[in-house]
């Protein structure tokens, strides 16, 4: 008979519940122990970064495209995949430098935040001010159920009846992983695929009068979908040019592996099963913005700006710059406690546990609080 290993005790206390009730600190105290120039945004600094990712990137597309093609056949073939993978990563950490200026953390000058920020993500194909307003709504109502913009987990009862064929076996599960790694991001843009239900409209990044959006914000929607328009234009004149190939090569599969990190890394730090959901019955700002998780991507948090390991910080003061970020998280770890998490579990093994383990949520059946929502995978 064969016996199961025990379990691994730095395993069993990631996956420890962290505490759902209000925390015995509040948002000023976690404030006051963070050094105030953690605060402080340097235009020269948070420019060193943004030339960094694009002096990288242009040296490798100069590579790709002036040395590549002298290459002999075999070594050329595992040129291409190395470059998509740097290209890929590095495009990466310049969507988050993008993102970093949605949340106006950039600079002091909204202005300028947003002329850096639209030019970042249209050239990823992101309509910049669309996605900065759901995400902001996401950072003010993070853990809701019913009000939180993105990876809200269904409860058992909305779950589809083919979800325990997708979720139950490991074919099932690498083919929804697959679609979500792929086309989660562009599905999400287009179709609020994941997103917060909308039932008054049709709920699209890229329509100006949808629900997701005031009025205030409308004008500014159009502004986004110009720019991406303009690099679509540009990225035809480009192919018309070089051809499609080259359009695919240089350009399109390392933006599929940007879309594909971009959700894997906002999937693994709001799902896990240690953190609760909330309902309107129990959810406040707080809480909420605690049920969020920092993870260990090795080098590549780096490369990401810290995005990865620095995300509870990064929900609690989201204007304060990346490259202070990692400073302030120790800071607070001591007063945080038992609400502050930490996975080092492999991204790839975290990925699979979580598409495993996080089907849906349900309140505890013998807790009394009821409005607090834990992830199950018994369908």
């Amino acid at each position: 008979m064969q016996v199961s290993p025990p379990p691994n005790p730095s395993e069993t206390n990631t996956l420890k519940r962290v505490p759902c009730e209000t925390p015995p600190f509040t948002l000023g105290d976690l404030k006051k122990a963070i050094p105030p120039h953690c605060f402080k945004r340097s235009i020269p600094r948070s420019f060193s970064y943004l030339l960094s990712d694009i002096i990288i990137s242009t040296s490798l597309y100069y590579l790709s495209t002036s040395y590549f093609p002298l290459l002999p056949h075999p070594l050329s073939y595992l040129a291409w995949p190395l470059y998509w993978a740097c290209q890929g990563c590095v495009l990466t950490g310049l969507w988050v430098i993008a993102h970093e200026c949605g949340h106006h953390a950039f600079s002091d000058y909204q202005w300028l935040d947003d002329a850096v920020g639209l030019i970042s993500h249209s050239f990823l194909l992101v309509p910049y001010f669309s996605w900065k307003y759901s995400h902001r709504r996401h950072h003010s109502n993070t853990g809701s159920l019913e009000r939180d913009e993105v990876f809200v987990p269904k409860k058992k009862s909305d779950v589809k009846w083919y979800g325990k064929y997708l979720n139950n076996n490991p074919l099932g599960r690498t083919l929804m992983l697959t679609v979500q790694f792929t086309l989660g991001w562009p599905l999400y843009l287009a179709f609020n695929v994941s997103g917060r239900p909308y039932h008054d409209g049709f709920a699209c990044h890229f329509h100006p009068n949808a629900p997701i959006y005031n009025d205030r914000e409308r004008l500014q929607i159009y502004i986004s979908d110009a720019g991406v328009l303009s690099v679509c234009y540009g990225l035809y004149r480009y192919a018309a040019s070089r051809g499609v190939a080259s359009v695919v090569c240089v350009y399109g599969v390392p933006l599929v592996i940007v879309n594909g990190f971009l959700v894997l890394i906002t999937y693994l730090q709001h799902t896990h099963p240690s953190l609760p959901h909330y309902d309107s019955s129990e959810w406040d700002w707080l809480r909420g913005a605690l049920a969020t998780v920092d993870r260990d991507y090795g080098i590549l948090n780096k490369v990401f700006h810290n995005i990865t390991d620095t995300h509870v910080a990064h929900h609690l003061f989201s204007t304060m710059p990346h490259y202070n970020a990692m400073e302030a998280t120790e800071a607070i770890k001591p007063i945080l406690g038992e609400y502050y998490q930490f996975d080092g579990t492999p991204v790839v093994k975290a990925m699979w546990r979580e598409a495993k383990e996080c089907i849906y949520v349900e309140p505890d059946r013998q807790g009394e609080k009821k409005g607090v929502f834990w992830y199950n995978n018994k369908l």
